[in-house]
């Protein structure tokens, strides 16, 4: 359904609605009042109750009787429904625990945990400009499916972005996906079979475990260092696991921010020539580096490296699309994955928004703009964080993570627990680690956590 913006007519109708029906004035096949007579009551116009009712049919709180009017449909939610579906705040702290939370957060809630910016940091202005354009666009960008390679346009532009990273490549190299997740679960569908084992970072982006765990895959960690994995260790369990795939984050590594030093790049990549691995880099935080580290992709050439990317992060997560760069015989397998289990690849809509942001002009001044403000906030949030005991494990050069240790004797876990009593969310340290030794660890969003509120929650549990 469309959203309503709160505070409009049809919005006011439709909360109107719903009250009577959750006060029980309205019960399970009653007849609405009259479009002329609730509109008169309302003081609004005949027309906005008509859009009321439609948006409340469409949503299934009542149905229309063809020359009889408006009845509470037999599927309307029983009074209070909505508490039934706030997120289980008692399930255990896994890899789902963050985003669930996060995702599901009311309006009230404050989300230092969570993994984007707030929406006054991003480029709103820019955005509305290119959905008015898209207002204007072919019919067909509208209500068509997405074409199965995505549009050129948008892969020629990541092809000028690729090679500011030194990744050379060409357009039957580029596939556009729905999201940067179904980008990695696309990839782990055409290498992957159930059983086999996969390589990640310990502590890595927790979502990279829960979509693991779906694939039915043996999840093996190599633990990170500031430069890096561990290479020695990768190099070990190479030889023992013989793991398929790995995957990581070269920059501004998720969750402790560190970004991956040339050395260990070159030693990564021998390792895995070695024992015939596959790499995905995921690099969905290039646009936050003040100027561009070492890539596997670069280096490897997009021969055994698979490149993933998305726009959630630096233009909207309403506007879903990701990538894959990869050797082109393995796209062509990958365009017919993806048909199958999407059919087609992102819609028009997104990627003609998309489009029009990064070709315009404003797009490299805001992500200019963005990474100084980010910057600072690092900063800042680093010394309120230190000043309650919470320290940060490195500095990294960009991006809006900060992987810190609680004081001594602290468990993330039960301080994340106790934190959504205080309508806060954090992300305790065990969500990203395969070992589970990162109980004394959170990561901290620097957009999100510069908040009194946060800030003297996280003072009182820490004292606690």
């Amino acid at each position: 359904m469309a959203n309503v913006r709160e505070g409009t007519r049809t919005a006011e109708v439709m909360r109107a609605i719903r009250d009577r029906i959750a006060a029980r004035v309205l019960a399970t096949g009653d007849r609405l009042p009259s479009i002329r007579g609730f509109a008169a009551s309302m003081g609004v116009s005949s027309s906005t109750v008509v859009e009321a009712y439609d948006r409340l049919a469409a949503e299934g709180l009542i149905r229309a009787r063809r020359g009889s009017g408006f009845y509470v449909s037999a599927s309307a939610p029983p009074p209070l429904a909505l508490a039934k579906a706030e997120p289980c705040r008692k399930r255990e702290v896994d890899p789902f625990w963050v985003s669930r939370q996060s995702l599901d957060a009311g309006n009230g809630m404050r989300k230092p945990g969570c993994g984007w910016l707030p929406p006054d940091w991003m480029p709103q202005a820019a955005l509305r400009r290119a959905f008015r354009a898209v207002a204007r666009a072919d019919d067909g960008v509208l209500t068509d499916y997405g074409s199965t390679r995505g549009p050129l346009a948008l892969r020629r532009l990541l092809l000028a972005r690729l090679a500011e990273n030194s990744i050379a490549a060409t357009a039957d190299q580029i596939l556009l996906t729905g999201s940067g997740t179904q980008a990695i679960d696309l990839v782990c569908r055409f290498l992957l079979r159930p059983g086999d084992t996969v390589l990640v970072d310990d502590p890595c982006y927790f979502n990279f475990r829960a979509l693991l765990r779906a694939h039915q895959v043996t999840i093996v960690g190599v633990p990170y260092t500031p430069a890096g994995p561990d290479v020695d260790r990768f190099e070990t369990v190479l030889a023992a696991e013989r793991p398929r795939l790995y995957i990581t984050n070269s920059a501004l590594h998720n969750p402790t921010g560190a970004t991956l030093s040339l050395t260990t790049a070159h030693r990564l990549l021998s390792a895995a020539a070695a024992h015939d691995l596959t790499i995905v880099e995921d690099d969905i935080f290039a646009d936050f580096e003040p100027e561009p580290s070492p890539r596997l992709a670069a280096l490897d050439g997009l021969n055994r490296v698979i490149r993933i990317g998305s726009f959630s992060k630096t233009l909207s997560a309403a506007v879903r699309c990701g990538y894959i760069a990869a050797r082109s015989d393995w796209i062509d397998d990958l365009v017919d994955l993806q048909v199958a289990t999407s059919f087609g690849g992102p819609g028009p809509v997104a990627t003609a928004v998309i489009t029009d942001v990064l070709s315009s002009g404003g797009y490299r001044k805001y992500m200019e703009e963005l990474r100084a403000r980010l910057g600072r906030a690092r900063r800042e949030t680093a010394g309120k964080l230190g000043a309650i005991g919470i320290e940060p494990w490195l500095m990294p050069r960009g991006g809006f993570y900060l992987w810190c240790r609680l004081p001594d004797g602290q468990d993330a876990g039960a301080l994340a627990q106790a934190a959504l009593a205080e309508d806060v969310v954090l992300a305790p340290g065990n969500v990203f680690s395969v070992s589970e030794t990162a109980t004394a660890f959170m990561r901290f969003n620097v957009a999100q956590t510069d908040n009194a509120r946060v800030l003297a929650t996280l003072a009182k549990l820490v004292k606690s």
